[in-house]
C-alpha cells in the first residue's frame, strides 16, 4: 500500500515527531511504500491567494499545490498526524487542506447541486495530541466535535474512508512508560487500520 503522512508540528523533538516515526517503521515492516510531508521541514505556504484561485481556474495549479496534490493522487491511504491547538486543526495543517484539497481535485459540484467526491477509493486516519486530559475531552463533546470537522468535514467530503481518529491527551503532563504506551498502540493501530 502506498501510504501518504502529512505531519505538522514545529518542534522536531516533539512526542509527535516520536509518532510519526513509529508510525512509519510499522509501515515499513508491513513492506508498505512511505512518503512523509514535513510541513514545517517544508516551509509550506498556508496561505490561500486570490492568484491560486486565478491559476487554478486558467488551468495553471502553482507548483507548491501540484507537488502536494500528486503525492495525495499517489497514496492509497493518508495520515494527517497534529497536535490539537484551541480545539482545532494547527493554522499550516488547516492551510494545506485549503490549498491542496481544491475545487476539481478533491471534490466538485454536479449541475445538480450533488458532490462528486474525487478522493474516493482511499483510507484516512487522523492522530492527535492535546495538552488537555482526555476525559475533559470526552465528557465536553469535543471529541465529537473534532471527528465532524476533520472525519466527516475534510475526509469523508471528499471521498476518503476514515479508518480511525487517535486522540492523546495530557501528552505534556505523562510519563514515558505512558508515552510508550501509545507509541506501542500507534504501532498497532498501522497494522491493524489499514489491512
Amino acid at each position: 500500500m502506498k501510504h501518504l503522512i502529512v505531519y505538522c508540528h514545529p518542534n522536531p523533538d516533539s512526542f509527535n515527531n516520536a509518532i510519526v516515526e513509529t508510525f512509519i517503521a510499522s509501515l515499513k515492516e508491513q513492506g508498505n511504500e512511505v512518503v512523509v510531508r514535513d510541513l514545517y521541514a517544508m516551509r509550506f505556504d498556508p496561505v490561500l491567494k486570490a492568484s491560486d484561485f486565478q491559476a487554478m481556474r486558467e488551468g495553471n495549479t502553482p507548483a507548491d499545490i501540484k507537488a502536494e496534490q500528486d503525492h495525495v493522487k499517489w497514496a492509497d491511504a493518508f495520515t494527517m498526524v497534529y497536535p490539537i491547538w484551541w480545539t482545532g486543526l494547527p493554522a499550516l495543517i488547516k492551510g494545506y487542506i485549503d490549498r491542496v484539497f481544491s475545487y476539481g481535485f478533491a471534490y466538485a459540484y454536479g449541475e445538480d447541486g450533488t458532490i462528486s467526491k474525487l478522493l474516493a477509493g482511499k483510507k484516512g486516519l487522523i492522530i492527535n495530541t492535546h495538552g488537555t486530559p482526555s476525559e475533559i475531552y470526552s465528557q465536553t463533546g469535543m471529541y465529537d466535535g473534532l471527528k465532524i470537522t476533520s472525519d466527516t468535514g475534510i475526509y469523508e467530503f471528499c471521498g476518503i474512508t476514515p479508518v480511525g481518529h487517535m486522540f492523546f491527551g495530557s501528552v505534556p503532563q505523562i510519563d514515558d512508560a505512558a508515552r510508550k504506551k501509545i507509541l506501542e498502540e500507534v504501532k498497532g493501530k498501522a497494522v491493524s487500520l489499514f489491512e
